[in-house]
């Protein structure tokens, strides 16, 4: 079997760590790369900086991909979708990390020949440590999940769910980083208060709320039996934790990615 042409529309951040992830994995054997950008100036930036071949051509790309990868703005998709609807053809893979836009909305688009499949990862897939839920849309068969799942593999973790679920999975973890920085900033910011650096403040933090992630998903233990292990009786962690149950961050949290969820809903409206 020779190389698949995975053709990249729009090498923004996300489209950009797709095609370096596979550039630096034992996939790269496998695929030749295509992007698009908007400019020749930003197409020739990214061409050189990954190594693979851009240009400013969605249409080329269309035409020659067996797998299109669409990572472009939500109102975007149907512009270009519609206006390249005849390059597509039954055999090709399009799969989208577009927020909102649905498999049946891309099929309608793109003349309904195509494998659709979606896909949301987030942007810790930049560093390959992110994770990406997939989910199968028209025509998609078991060997375009496969075939998608290898590619996000090369990002971090990868989750199959059902496409109902994806405005939640855009509020968790599409969004879920922004959250998380947000946190860690009012760790750094306490830490800052108590008498230590910013700087050795901010790594404190960060590297404790990523050991503890790594925890819950080595261990594959509840959140709450990890939380009882610091949790000493009559020690300083039931302070702290009495003090942000007062806060209400628990239900705070529930309220962000509940919002971002409707948010994403509005999207497609």
């Amino acid at each position: 079997m020779g190389k698949q042409t995975l053709s990249i529309i729009g090498m923004g951040k996300m489209g950009e760590a797709i095609a370096r992830g596979l550039m630096d994995s034992p996939l790269r054997s496998g695929y030749r790369i295509l992007g698009t950008t908007r400019t020749a100036e930003s197409a020739r930036d990214a061409g050189k900086d990954l190594g693979i071949e851009v240009s400013t051509s969605n249409e080329d790309a269309i035409r020659s991909g067996d797998i299109i990868l669409l990572a472009v703005k939500p109102h975007q998709v149907q512009k270009i979708l519609e206006s390249n609807q005849k390059l597509f053809h039954a055999g090709q893979l399009i799969i989208s990390i577009c927020a909102a836009v649905t498999t049946d909305q891309i099929s309608e688009w793109s003349g309904g020949k195509t494998a659709i499949l979606r896909a949301m990862p987030n942007t810790p897939c930049l560093i390959k440590s992110g994770v990406t839920a997939i989910c199968q849309g028209p025509r998609s068969e078991d060997s375009h999940l496969k075939s998608a799942e290898r590619i996000f593999g090369e990002l971090g973790r990868v989750t199959v769910l059902e496409e109902s679920l994806f405005d939640g999975v855009t509020g968790l973890s599409g969004c879920g980083p922004a959250y998380v920085y947000l946190m860690i900033e009012a760790l750094s910011e306490a830490g800052v208060k108590v008498g230590i650096s910013r700087k050795q403040a901010t790594a404190l933090a960060a590297q404790t709320m990523m050991g503890a992630a790594k925890m819950v998903l080595d261990r594959a233990e509840h959140p709450a039996a990890l939380k009882d292990e610091v949790t000493t009786p009559a020690g300083c962690t039931i302070d702290g934790l009495m003090a942000l149950e007062e806060g209400k961050l628990r239900v705070t949290l529930i309220k962000a990615v509940l919002a971002a969820t409707r948010r994403s809903k509005l999207m497609r409206k």
